[in-house]
């Protein structure tokens, strides 16, 4: 599989995807092979996790800093709205971009989603071109940042 556009680093980006649901796992994998990304995807099934990741706390110390988190906003316990509310206020993960990928239709998470800055909401079941098109923006964006930098 060819390597997609690099991040910051000339690698290309660690992608996170937050999701609880088997099934919608496997259909995200799909999405990126179907698209021929070959970024590194760490799955995470629930929102305390997810935090202590994003954080690097605990087993997840060390840990590379992701380029893209896909969130579902509905996660047992600490609930994706929630997870998506403390990431933009944690200064050290406040600029990672996050996509939704959310079953919800209720309008109110969409606009407290664009409200919190995410770089897509997208409806499941995931289309891979929507999924590719997401991942392409965030990586281009993040080497124009780089090149902007040594500029």
């Amino acid at each position: 599989m060819p390597e997609f556009d690099e991040g910051r680093d000339g690698r290309p980006i660690t992608i996170v995807l937050i999701e609880d649901d088997p099934g919608d796992v496997v259909l995200t994998r799909d999405a990126l092979a179907d698209s021929r990304l070959s970024n590194e995807l760490v799955v995470l099934s629930g929102g305390a996790d997810a935090l202590a990741y994003l954080r690097g706390e605990g087993q997840y110390a060390g840990r590379e800093a992701p380029g893209l988190i896909l969130l579902d906003l509905n996660l047992p316990g600490v609930s994706g709205r929630e997870v998506l509310a403390l990431v933009r206020t944690d200064p050290r993960l406040s600029g990672i971009p996050v996509a939704v990928l959310t079953a919800s239709s209720v309008e109110e998470d969409l606009l407290r989603s664009q409200a919190l800055g995410v770089v897509a909401y997208l409806r499941k079941p995931v289309q891979f071109e929507g999924l590719a098109h997401v991942v392409r923006s965030v990586e281009s964006f993040c080497l124009r940042i780089d090149r902007a930098a040594t500029a």
